[in-house]
């Protein structure tokens, strides 16, 4: 890489410029900033109106909700306009100077520079200036994915130099978001200080601190409701556990992990062991009464008869599909785990089957129905595409960007519809079933076709489609 020593390098950087008419960025420009308040950090700066070249309003971006208003600005310099590379080629460098520097002339110094090559890494949620290893000059607030992981994140929708991009870094001033953090974590450090020797209350723990003696006893309750409880069948909605929080045990449902700290939903309906099991009776009822294996394998414990229904009803719309093709899709069976029965599915590319929760025997035909439906789809090859033109196309805050029809090899269309706005997107794609073919007129047709693909929800109305005689003659009308 570079032979320069980051360690001992400074940069100088003069060419600052005033918040004010006529002197503010280009539309898009990353640039470091000096806030009133003497403190440096970064941002892309987006004016409200970026045909005014006059207009000083608008907010420098640093990331998706994470913005400096332009009244916090004092100056603003540019770090599109180098290439450090050539200097950084100089074992001897020390001090590299951007723009004059002298009596009267405001310059900044940024030293300190640091590199994931040393094992050093910023404190999650700094923001920091980069020297990337093209020679480019950057900034970005430390996105910590791990102790030695994590990404600069410098503009929304997640934009963001990776570790591979970045030859040193060195942090900026200290801000909101970062002393929020650090708070944070003073607090986890907190808890888990306190969380090291729990403390029990006698009362609510009168039992023991083994989670599955309570569920023992609340099963023994709901045996009087559904013979065929289990614990297992108890613990298909999320289980509790018991677990140390603020330095006591308590009854606690894990929320996830978010930013490395394991949230924990406390109980707080009751303050004792018996009022507890009660309220896992009522928490575990509905999974327990859906699990009622009369309503689950009511057509026995033999896989084939389900598939074979499923397959049967697919093969009405999607009369090209067959069971060769089923093979190449997801695998099902019924098996025991944990002792009772269950629905199990091995999803393609895995080894394992694992537990495939339905609650009866209709409820788990429809959703291998939607499997069998996707499958064949993927096996019938298109053969002719029409793109249907449209101008411009609101849905709720995102734009209609595409609106694709497919003619496949069987002779049969589907339809696909892709939405999006500045940040993010999606597609839908839908099977136009035969019967709506059936149709004597092009009018009724589309009537049909409308109840797959809503206008209103997709774009474009009949209004819109009834017009476009490309696509009319498409469908063969």
């Amino acid at each position: 890489m570079f032979t320069c020593d980051y360690k001992k390098l400074t940069l100088y950087l003069s060419e600052f410029k005033d918040i004010a008419p006529m002197k503010m960025p280009e539309y898009g420009e990353f640039c470091l900033l000096e806030l009133k308040d003497g403190r440096l950090t970064g941002g892309t700066w987006y004016p409200d109106d970026y045909e005014n070249k006059k207009s000083t309003r608008g907010d420098f971006s640093r990331g998706t909700g994470d913005e400096i208003k332009v009244d916090e600005v004092s100056k603003w310099h540019s770090l599109h306009a180098y290439n450090i590379a050539e200097n950084l080629d100089n074992e001897s460098l020390e001090n590299l100077l951007f723009g004059d520097k002298g009596e009267g002339i405001h310059t900044v110094a940024i030293s300190g520079f640091k590199s994931f090559a040393d094992g050093d890494f910023p404190q999650s949620e700094q923001y920091c200036l980069v020297i990337l290893n093209d020679g480019g000059l950057g900034a970005g607030r430390w996105n910590k994915f791990a102790e030695d992981d994590g990404q600069f994140v410098y503009a929304s929708a997640m934009s963001s130099y990776s570790m591979e991009k970045v030859w040193a870094w060195t942090p900026l001033s200290n801000d909101d978001i970062f002393e929020d953090e650090m708070e944070e974590e003073l607090e986890r450090r907190k808890e888990e200080e306190l969380n090291k020797n729990p403390q029990t209350d006698p009362v609510k723990f009168k039992y023991g601190i083994d989670i599955d003696v309570y569920y023992e006893k609340a099963l023994e309750k709901l045996r009087g409701k559904y013979y065929w409880a289990t614990i297992n069948k108890m613990k298909k909605v999320k289980p509790w556990e018991i677990v140390p929080l603020h330095g006591w045990y308590v009854f606690g449902k894990d929320q996830g992990t978010f930013m490395g700290r394991r949230y924990i939903e406390e109980w707080k309906d009751g303050s004792t062991a018996d009022e507890f099991i009660d309220f896992l009776c009522e928490y575990t009822d509905d999974a327990v009464k859906k699990s009622n294996p009369e309503e689950k394998f009511k057509l026995g414990f033999d896989i084939a008869v389900y598939l074979e229904k499923a397959f049967k009803n697919v093969k009405k719309n999607y009369h090209w599909l067959n069971k060769r093709m089923l093979k190449k899709g997801d695998q099902y069976a019924i098996e025991q785990v944990n002792g009772d029965w269950e629905f199990t599915i091995k999803y393609v590319g895995y080894a394992e089957y694992r537990v495939y929760d339905c609650s009866s025997a209709e409820n788990f035909i429809k959703n291998v129905e939607r499997d069998y439906e996707s499958l064949a789809i993927r096996e019938n090859p298109v053969v002719e595409t029409y793109e249907v033109p449209f101008g411009h196309k609101d849905l709720n805050g995102w734009n209609l960007e595409r609106y694709d029809v497919y003619k496949m090899k069987s002779g049969d269309y589907k339809v696909n519809v892709q939405a999006g706005d500045r940040v993010t997107g999606g597609n839908r794609e839908f099977f136009i079933t035969p019967d709506c073919f059936k149709a004597e007129t092009y009018d009724e047709f589309l009537d049909h076709y409308l109840e797959i693909v809503p206008g209103h929800s997709f774009g474009l109305t009949k209004k819109d489609l009834i017009k476009d005689a490309k696509l009319k003659k498409f469908f063969g009308y």
